[in-house]
């Protein structure tokens, strides 16, 4: 089999759970979070900076490898494994995401979706076949059923039509999926849509179980929904995916969002935030964000997290940051970002272990204890 996902503790006060999802490049112990390498790269660190952060798992993006390099390119290469030199698993998105971002650029048929590069303004086609194609081609180990993301806001009657169109859309990528791709390496995970409306949710997931995936992720949020919407969308939804498959939410988000979603039943996150605000000088701390363009940690000689064992903490002070992000120097982005990732890797570290203590629900109450307590925040 090409995934395999076991559960070994249930929170027996929340839905949190305990896993390993095993694909055939990696082991990865779950709630995982995984870093984002967009352009087949995580901004501003090697691969073997990920390695000692541990990362079993990062997720690289079909609309911009199909853009550039190109598939072809990537799969005359050996895939994109061997193209970046990443011998763990990678997961896939879809490309979904991306074209809804493009706005008046694109163009939904039933087809699928004409758009224009955001790179050179060339005429470009994706349908559920064409992101299949390339996601084979790029030989990831998770590839993501090609959906439509609705914007926010949007009516009951918008997101119902949408979600219609994501379900045939999943059909055509379980079909086309099921055809082509190496299902002794590669897996296809289904999204369930349906914006706000837990009715459109509900509805959402039961197409896509009479489909059939490996695993089903939550799309849609964070995408401009009050921040309420989406925990009560996550507590909804997350505990009707099956039981037996990973659930994957997908663009999620700050450290208390991964807290607050494993506590719904999430097992797989991804999000730019923790590299994104390290390239503009934010960086995430057991005591809430320092932003280090901040005049205060000019002559601060404290590590940024005192708690904190990664060798950006063990090594530079704060002063020495702040200079670097002021000076505009590369290495500000290098240690900020690895300081970042070890902080998030750190976390979903420490949620497992106390999941396996059977002391989550503390773990969870001391955490929000500390969010509310935080002397700076963005």
């Amino acid at each position: 089999m090409s995934l395999r996902f076991e559960v070994s503790v249930r929170d027996p006060t929340t839905e949190a759970r305990r896993g390993r999802l095993i694909t055939t490049r990696s082991v990865i112990e779950t709630p995982v979070f995984m870093p984002v390498g967009t352009a087949a790269t995580v901004k501003a660190l090697t691969q073997e900076m990920l390695e000692a952060l541990d990362a079993r798992i990062i997720l690289a993006n079909t609309y911009h490898l199909f853009l550039r390099p190109g598939q072809a390119v990537i799969r005359d290469l050996g895939g994109l494994h061997r193209f970046m030199g990443w011998p763990r698993s990678i997961l896939t998105d879809s490309g979904g995401y991306q074209v809804f971002s493009l706005g008046e650029l694109r163009t939904v048929s039933e087809e699928g979706v004409a758009f224009r590069s955001h790179l050179d303004g060339t005429k470009l086609f994706l349908s559920p076949e064409v992101s299949m194609e390339v996601q084979i081609a790029l030989g990831s180990d998770i590839v993501m059923a090609f959906d439509e993301c609705p914007p926010y806001p949007a009516t009951h009657d918008q997101v119902r039509i949408s979600l219609e169109l994501t379900e045939r859309w999943a059909r055509r990528c379980r079909a086309y999926f099921d055809a082509h791709a190496d299902r002794d390496r590669q897996s296809l995970f289904g999204i369930v849509q349906g914006g706000i409306h837990a009715d459109l949710r509900a509805r959402s997931l039961e197409g896509l179980l009479d489909i059939g995936f490996e695993g089903y992720a939550i799309g849609g949020l964070s995408v401009g929904e009050e921040k309420r919407h989406m925990y009560d969308t996550t507590a909804f939804i997350a505990p009707r995916l099956p039981a037996d498959k990973p659930r994957y939410l997908m663009g999620v988000g700050t450290p208390a969002d991964l807290v607050e979603s494993v506590a719904r039943g999430v097992d797989m996150f991804d999000c730019v935030m923790p590299t994104r605000h390290a390239r503009n000088g934010t960086v995430f701390t057991t005591t809430g964000r320092l932003n280090l363009r901040n005049a205060r940690y000019i002559q601060d000689e404290q590590p940024l997290d005192a708690e904190c064992a990664c060798f950006v903490c063990r090594r530079y002070s704060r002063a020495y940051l702040a200079h670097l992000m002021r000076a505009g120097e590369i290495l500000a982005s290098v240690l900020a970002t690895y300081h970042n990732l070890h902080h998030y890797l750190d976390l979903m570290q420490r949620i497992r272990h106390a999941l396996e203590q059977g002391a989550f629900g503390r773990f969870v109450t001391e955490f929000r204890h500390r969010q509310l307590s935080s002397e700076e925040s963005i």
